[in-house]
């Protein structure tokens, strides 16, 4: 296998339970084959031990007071608020350029925003794969090389709500409609910088970041995507420090992969010459459902359903959902975005799908972020459905329906956006 595969996070997932299971029957004098059978079977005591272990963090290093939900202001002309976290509202984009400011940036949270004390707080990094595990302090890491990028971080289930209105079965989940994405310029030191100033080993394999939250959120990722050029430890979003809420006093910026892979509050990270698995890429965070068969491979080491990688295609209009405008001649705005490309078309359907018309492209089309889109509209009154349609540059066109998932992730079919003209 080319080690480039490994940036894509369903082949590096297989790859992994590959080793996995190799590694493991090597220790326990059985053959691969037969280890898969006992896996498979189910034997409880024939099997114990047999599974992974899946990473147990170590006390964390920065004592965290009681957190509060949401800290930053949560006005309902930009947001859509669901417990601990914010859907950002699309038409208040209609006026702002390519970046979604901070304080309009939508909010993720698994738990509530921890509050985190700089003077205690340091970044770890340990694991077998490293040859001098080492505790950075905030100054050290901001004293280091710097880049900034132009990315995009969307939520896994960004779109959810769309397989209640197409299958008519509720998800249990946060509703998003499709304001779970923002793209915004992220600044922070390469974390294959990082790596190097602790002796990466040749035999590192996979790097693991641990957030200080409640729920230590941890998703693993192979050491091929870590080291790449805009995989980075972020300390600043929009060109000032990031905000609490979004990470401080650090988050993991990992460019392609779904939402979770992009840890925040991130307080250490465990590199590893073995492969890791953690909760949150086995049983959360997978396609679970009857057109999602999960790879035998995979199957023995408890993953529940397909592994979620890159994003798909997708397009939001720039619009109040199901709100209304003025009869008359209009810009109509909007976006499109793929974790696979660069968009290269977007169609515009204003009359609920019978007739299509291309859009014009607005520059930046920056690949791993958006690209904007506008066309004009004289409408008369009434009631519409405005449809959006885009194709990005590995050939991924936005389709019609897609198959159900129990989670309700990554939700990528046309969406019908209602809109009343009075």
């Amino acid at each position: 296998m080319n080690n480039k595969d490994l940036l894509n996070e369903q082949v590096y997932d297989i790859a992994r339970a590959d080793e996995f299971i190799g590694y493991r029957a090597k220790a326990l004098l059985i053959s691969r084959r037969r280890l898969v059978q006992l896996l498979a079977a189910g034997a409880s005591a024939a099997t114990a031990g047999l599974l992974p272990l899946h990473h147990k963090t170590n006390k964390v290093q920065a004592q965290t007071p009681k957190p509060s939900s949401i800290v930053k202001p949560t006005p309902s002309e930009f947001f859509v608020q669901n417990g601990s976290n914010l859907e950002m509202r699309w038409e208040a984009l209609y006026n702002r350029g390519y970046l979604v400011p901070t304080a309009m940036f939508f909010v993720r949270n698994n738990n509530p925003t921890p509050q985190i004390d700089l003077a205690t707080w340091q970044l770890k990094i340990e694991g077998s794969g490293v040859e001098r595990p080492k505790s950075f302090t905030y100054d050290e890491i901001l004293s280091m090389p710097s880049v900034s990028v132009i990315r995009a971080i969307e939520c896994a289930g960004n779109g959810r709500n769309f397989f209640e209105k197409t299958y008519g079965k509720k998800i249990e989940g946060t509703p998003w409609n499709l304001g779970g994405i923002g793209v915004a310029e992220w600044t922070g030191v390469p974390l294959g910088e990082v790596l190097k100033r602790v002796g990466l080993k040749r035999t590192a394999r996979d790097v693991m970041p641990i957030s200080l939250d409640e729920k230590k959120i941890q998703r693993p990722f192979s050491i091929e995507k870590a080291l790449e050029e805009d995989t980075l430890l972020v300390y600043a979003m929009n060109g000032d420090v990031l905000p609490i809420d979004h990470g401080f006093p650090m988050r993991v910026l990992v460019p392609g992969w779904v939402g979770i892979a992009h840890t925040k509050w991130v307080g250490s990270i465990q590199v590893s010459q073995t492969p890791l698995f953690s909760t949150y890429n086995t049983k959360k965070y997978v396609l679970i459902g009857e057109d999602y068969p999960v790879p035998e491979k995979l199957k023995v080491q408890g993953v529940m359903g397909q592994i979620l990688t890159t994003q798909k295609v997708k397009s939001a209009f720039e619009l109040p959902w199901d709100g209304q405008i003025k009869a008359g001649k209009h810009l109509i705005r909007g976006r499109s975005w793929s974790g696979e490309g660069k968009i290269t078309k977007v169609e515009v359907s204003l009359d609920n799908g019978k007739t299509w018309q291309t859009a014009r492209l607005r520059e930046p089309n920056i690949a791993s972020a958006w690209v904007r889109w506008d066309l004009e509209w004289d409408v008369r009154p009434g009631s519409y459905g405005l449809r959006a349609r885009a194709t990005d540059s590995s050939g991924n066109t936005q389709p019609d329906k897609i198959p159900w998932n129990d989670e309700g992730y990554s939700y990528w079919a046309v969406v019908t956006h209602p809109i009343k003209v009075v």
